[in-house]
């Protein structure tokens, strides 16, 4: 039997790779080999390990609707804590998971000043952003991990509220529930595509002063 380390594959952007783990320790084992300064993002869900790459695009649209929240709770004055693709992970559920984004908004005084987390104490984000271009989001994984409220952008955003223990989509954020959210996201990613990234945000600041 041949012993491959993870340093010796190279996966390209776009790709994935599939590793069927004996149990948690060996996936802890391969998240320590992986590191945390990496471009590639994890999903784990009953001994069954997914490592992608992103595309260029992907990171784009990952990078735009994140700034999107970020102006909209600056400028609607919401207090939040950001933490980024920071890895969710619990032995009791059998799960790991790096959301692209996410934000702690409602719970955000309980994650003030904390550099680990510890899921047996903390709560889960309150918003969680996963763009799917390289693969599809694990609902389950997320379902598990009890965030209550998931967009996923596949060409077009789709806002998810865990309502019941499912996931059902929703025309509304219940983060921003006044505004058209679904509508000037789409608007902003057009014109991020035709005008450039920094003008697209700057007028989706215009448009929310408005």
């Amino acid at each position: 039997m041949v012993t491959l380390q993870l340093c010796q594959l190279d996966i390209p952007p776009g790709q994935r790779l599939l590793i069927h783990t004996r149990d948690w320790a060996e996936f802890e084992a391969i998240l320590t080999e992986l590191g945390e300064k990496r471009s590639s993002r994890i999903a784990y869900s009953n001994g069954r390990l997914e490592i992608r790459m992103p595309l260029p695009k992907h990171e784009r649209a990952k990078s735009m609707i994140g700034d999107m929240i970020k102006i909209l709770l600056e400028e609607l004055e919401m207090d939040c804590e950001y933490f980024g693709s920071i890895t969710f992970k619990r032995q009791e559920m059998n799960y790991g998971i790096e959301p692209d984004d996410c934000f702690y908004i409602q719970n955000h005084h309980m994650m003030i000043g904390k550099e680990r987390l510890n899921l047996a104490i903390d709560p889960p984000p309150d918003l969680a952003i996963e763009v799917d271009v390289t693969s599809k989001t694990q609902l389950e994984a997320y379902t598990r991990l009890g965030v209550p409220e998931l967009w996923i952008y596949d060409r077009t955003l789709t806002i998810y509220v865990l309502r019941s223990g499912e996931y059902q989509p929703s025309d509304r954020s219940p983060t921003f529930p006044d505004l058209p959210i679904l509508d000037w996201v789409a608007e902003a990613l057009d014109h991020s595509g035709a005008i450039g990234r920094s003008p697209a945000l700057r007028a989706f600041r215009q448009k929310l002063r408005q």
